[in-house]
Formats: structure tokens, sequence, C-alpha cells
């Protein structure tokens, strides 16, 4: 497996250092998800300036469009010599009408055909057909030459999508590059329900290579970061969206209770409902040596990278909280 850092919307300013620290631990990617910051803007600082490969991990899709989001990943390919993967996430409904003041429906076949209009504004980049892309969600068949940047030396980037529910995971499947799992996933859900449904999208493909996954990554070394996971753990347990993780457990209940609770707003409540035989089903806990054996038990041969934690300062709860990795405030 490949290792990488994933850094929750850092300060543009210090991300070059961030990702020279990630270089010097001999990490293989950084990455850097959207909450409070542009995670293009902090890439763009680190591209061309260290030997890893670069993702968002990862940007809110349906708060822009395919061809806005094809300029900034195609130029992000340019500077970064190829290294550049876009992730992408559908986040939920609230926060794509209310925060963003966006559309929203069928957030699976939208993502779909999302991916398929980037895809088709790359190719008419590097081949010069004109663009000719009518969707149900999205129309692209104006180019003019002024607009147009030619085609990339280094080709398109990856495409990663993020999913939890089995219609968003499918939809990986069929379009994407590569996968990035919710933190809010257990190994058996894994097995049972994501990798199965990547497969099934897979073969709808139409012949693309093994999708690669950046496995979850709910990972503490110490108690301050347990106590943070308890946390973030309670607080997606809460969330409808992702109620399925805890149902296969027969879990079901413990969702039921959290999300009553988050409606009252007794956010202290919720971590003491989340036992330890739930926090170790969803999160690695050891020495720094102890969790690499640990996540390579279980998770080896059933995903390709993982994002170990940052090993400075640790977070709040949102997007990775606790450890810096992971993510959830993009996923659908």
């Amino acid at each position: 497996m490949k290792v990488d850092r994933v850094e929750m919307s850092p300060d543009p300013t210090v991300a070059l250092d961030l990702a020279r620290a990630a270089e010097e631990a001999g990490c293989d990617g950084f990455w850097v998800a959207e909450t409070c910051r542009d995670p293009f803007v902090a890439l763009s600082r680190v591209a061309g300036e260290v030997d890893l490969d670069l993702g968002t991990a990862v940007a809110v899709a349906f708060a822009r469009n395919p061809m806005s989001t094809a300029v900034l990943a195609n130029d992000l390919q340019l500077l970064s010599c190829g290294r550049f993967h876009l992730g992408l996430g559908s986040q939920v409904e609230a926060h794509i009408t209310n925060r963003f003041g966006m559309p929203w429906s069928r957030p699976a076949a939208r993502m779909r055909e999302f991916v398929l209009a980037l895809r088709a504004i790359w190719r008419g980049w590097a081949t010069r057909e004109p663009l000719r892309f009518r969707g149900e969600f999205y129309t692209h068949t104006l180019m003019t030459p002024i607009f147009d940047p030619g085609p990339n030396p280094f080709g398109s980037p990856a495409v990663w999508l993020a999913g939890v529910g089995e219609r968003m995971t499918e939809v990986a499947g069929e379009v994407a590059d590569g996968f990035l799992c919710h933190s809010f996933t257990t190994e058996r859900y894994l097995r049972e329900v994501t990798l199965p449904a990547l497969a099934r999208g897979r073969a709808r493909s139409g012949g693309l290579p093994p999708v690669e996954v950046l496995g979850p990554s709910l990972i503490a070394h110490d108690d301050r970061s347990v106590a943070r996971l308890r946390r973030q753990i309670a607080f997606y347990g809460s969330t409808p969206a992702y109620r399925g993780v805890l149902d296969l457990h027969g879990w079901g209940g413990l969702h039921e209770e959290l999300h009553q609770l988050s409606l009252d707003g007794r956010w202290e409540e919720m971590n003491g409902l989340v036992t330890d035989e739930v926090l170790h089903a969803f999160a690695v806990v050891g020495t720094p040596a102890g969790t690499r054996v640990e996540y390579a038990r279980r998770y080896g041969g059933l995903v390709t990278r993982f994002a170990e934690p940052t090993p400075t300062a640790v977070v709040g709860a949102g997007f990775g909280a606790g450890i810096k990795v992971g993510a959830g405030a993009g996923f659908g």
C-alpha cells in the first residue's frame, strides 16, 4: 500500500511546509480536504515543489460545474507534472442547496454525468474534436479557441470519487479511476458493501483498469486522539445518510439515539454512546508501529493506499477530525 498524508483545509501559506514534511516522512501522496478553504489553492502552492502525488480528498463537486472543475484540474495536472488526482464528493443536500445555493437531485446520477462531462471536456482539448456533451444535468457544447488550452502534455488527471452508499460507490466503479473511502467505514462494510459495489460498477465501465482505493483513515496513537475519534464517530453515526454502516453491524439503535441527541443539541452526551466495541470497529488504535501492522492486517489486499495521521496537531470534529485524515464533508 502507498502511504499518504491528508490535510484538512490547511492554511495555504503553510501548505508547502506540510507537504515537504510528508515527503520527508516517506509519504507517497499529499491530499487536501475541502472544508473552510479551497483545496485547489493549497495544492497550487505545493504543485511542482515536491515529488508527491497530489489530490483533493475531497473537493465538493456539486458546488462547482464540470467546466470550471475541468479547468482547475487541468492546470494542476500541468503544475504537478502529471501527479494530480481530482477527488470529488457530493456533500449532502442541505449544504449544496443552503450553503452553496446550487441545485440538488439524484446525486449518484448527477455525479456520474459530472465525471463523464469532465472527460468529454478534456478529450476535446486533447483532440480538438468539437465539444458536444448533452446530459440530463449538464450541457457543454461551446468551446471557442480562446477558451481551449489545448492538449495537456501529461494527459488528463485521474478522477477519484468518494462515497458511502452503494449507488454512489457503484458510480465510482463505473466511471472513476479511484475511490476514496469515508472514515466512517469498517472492515466489514468495506468487504461486504463497498468492494462489491465497486465491482458491480467496474463491470459496466467498458474495460477500465482496476480501481484504486484509498482506505478508511481513523487512526489514533494517544488518549487525546481516541477521545476525538469517539466524537467523530458519534457525529457520523448520527447522520441518516451513513446509517447503513451501523445497520450492517446491528447497531441501528445506536443511530437512532445519536440522531435524536444531535437534534436536541446534546453533543457531549453522544460521545458516551460510542463503546469500545464500536470505536475499534471503525478505528485502528495503538502505537505508530502497531497501527501500521494492524491496518495492514485489516485492509491489506483490500486497498491500494492509506492515509496515516499527521504526527503533530490534532483537530476537532468535521472532515477527518481527530487525526487530520479521512473524509466526510463531501461524501455521498
